[in-house]
């Protein structure tokens, strides 16, 4: 017998993950009952302990083969219901039709002090809506999302989370032959706009009922008071969804696949792919080469954001009942956007206070960025250190723009804006660090651990993953990892391929 289909110990938290299943309990329509594929020789690669504590999972049980089998999909977790969910969508703004989760299977979910979560493998197989797929995840984009996730979640940026990623020698064609990997990812749900798109198109409006009363029932309960708890849902949704896009523009992060089948219906970051954070400031960025039009480009995001929403409001517009009503729910997608990033923006640069001309100042800072290329996460670190009456911390930060006259200008500018609501040094520092990250996940570190592991060698993925975890602490023994990226970092590239 191989030992990655060895019997489960019965190891403490390992055995008694108290599972629900509460998707398993919709009709049958919803989804497929099926076990992962198993993966031969499976072997741990990371895990996250913050991600474990959500759950109340022990890292100890890490040390246990038959804990790292079932969590490669060689074993069924007791109490499980393993699944893969149908669901449709729009992708690069063209219906693609049916979709589901091709290589990701559901478990369950698991109560916590902060509700449900859901397990799910992804990497682990074929599944019915695998396509043409293969149903399985390579490693190298399976570190990214592992560390991506668990990157965005100690950002305070809402996300899934990652628990595990385990390895095996396995390989599959992509681009080139690469070794597989499956990430076990926590959310309260997966269900996706693409999801209530599906039964939609379909014109099966009473699966799209059933859905749209388990959504509400479990994961918005105050909206069945009222009036339309359909276009209730539709409201909260989008508001979730602005502030959500808000928060990526604000540390520079690119999702890179803003396909409606990757939006999801508690305004969650899911589905890691070709995501890049700024380095050089450039709004028409594309992180994803395989968005030839630029579609989800950074000054995008908003705008398909909404697009999405819409898509979604299309979707429920037989249960809301009226164009009106699904419309009245889309208006509040602008005005909650642009709130939630003039009051981001505020916090980043330390003001306290709203003035009429914030709004120049803003737009002069990005367009001074946007022309001189400035590292977007140095520039706002930096500015924290910036002293009212001193210009000691200057150069540190005016070494970041080619052109210094058009800088000194709106420094000026800048200091003048603080001396009126009468800012002080050291109250203003402490809380511009505190939203202004010093470590990102840039690509050229990806890179660096993702090169170590197709050896491997994962001490880079553990050692990312713990400055990464306190993204906004000084951690001086770790400062390279917040340098401007050297020259070959420009010449990286992600794709949809993973």
């Amino acid at each position: 017998m191989n030992p990655s289909e060895l019997p489960l110990r019965h190891t403490h938290h390992f055995s008694a993950l108290p599972f629900v299943n509460s998707f398993a309990s919709l009709p049958e329509a919803f989804f497929t009952r099926l076990k992962p594929t198993p993966l031969p020789n499976p072997y741990l690669v990371a895990v996250s302990q913050s991600a474990a504590a959500l759950i109340g999972f022990d890292l100890d049980e890490f040390t246990h083969a038959d804990v790292i089998a079932t969590f490669a999909g060689n074993g069924i977790l007791p109490g499980s219901d393993p699944l893969a969910a149908v669901y449709s969508g729009h992708q690069f703004g063209v219906w693609a039709g049916q979709l589901g989760d091709g290589r990701a299977i559901l478990l369950g979910e698991v109560p916590t002090a902060s509700g449900p979560m859901e397990l799910q493998l992804k990497g682990s197989g074929l599944t019915p809506y695998s396509r043409s797929g293969d149903g399985r995840a390579v490693l190298r984009s399976s570190i990214r999302e592992f560390l991506c996730s668990e990157a965005m979640g100690a950002l305070g940026i809402p996300t899934s989370r990652a628990l595990c990623l385990i390895g095996s020698d396995f390989s599959v064609q992509r681009e080139a032959i690469e070794t597989v990997a499956v990430v076990t990812r926590i959310a309260p749900s997966f269900v996706r706009f693409g999801s209530f798109e599906h039964w939609c198109r379909n014109k099966r409006i009473g699966e799209l009922n059933i859905l749209a009363d388990y959504v509400i029932d479990q994961y918005y309960p105050q909206l069945r008071e009222a009036d339309n708890p359909y276009q209730a849902l539709l409201a909260e949704v989008t508001k979730r969804t602005a502030h959500l896009v808000a928060q990526w523009q604000a540390v520079g992060f690119m999702h890179g696949v803003m396909n409606t089948d990757n939006m999801s219906i508690l305004g969650l970051t899911v589905d890691y792919g070709p995501f890049g954070f700024m380095d050089g400031f450039n709004a028409q960025h594309i992180c994803n080469t395989s968005d030839h039009q630029g579609r989800y480009a950074y000054s995008m995001q908003p705008q398909i954001a909404h697009w999405n929403c819409y898509a979604l409001a299309e979707s429920l517009l037989p249960l809301i009942g009226s164009t009106e009503g699904a419309q009245q729910a889309l208006a509040c997608f602008r005005p909650e956007y642009l709130a939630k990033m003039d009051e981001l923006l505020h916090q980043k640069l330390g003001l306290h206070s709203c003035m009429e001309e914030d709004g120049q100042l803003f737009d002069s800072m990005f367009a001074m960025m946007q022309a001189n290329q400035t590292d977007f996460t140095l520039f706002f670190r930096l500015l924290g250190d910036l002293k009212l009456d001193s210009s000691d911390a200057d150069e540190l930060v005016r070494d970041l723009f080619i052109d210094r006259q058009a800088f000194d200008a709106w420094l000026a500018q800048y200091r003048q804006r603080l001396r009126l609501e009468n800012s002080q040094d050291d109250l203003r520092k402490p809380a511009m660090h505190a939203v202004n990250p010093k470590y990102v996940l840039r690509n050229y570190l990806l890179q660096i651990a993702i090169e170590k592991a197709q050896d491997k060698d994962f001490s880079e993925i553990e050692k990312l993953l713990k400055i990464l975890e306190k993204p906004f602490d000084e951690q001086p023994e770790h400062a390279q990892y917040a340098a401007r990226p050297p020259d070959w970092a420009h010449r990286l590239q992600a794709s949809c391929s993973s």
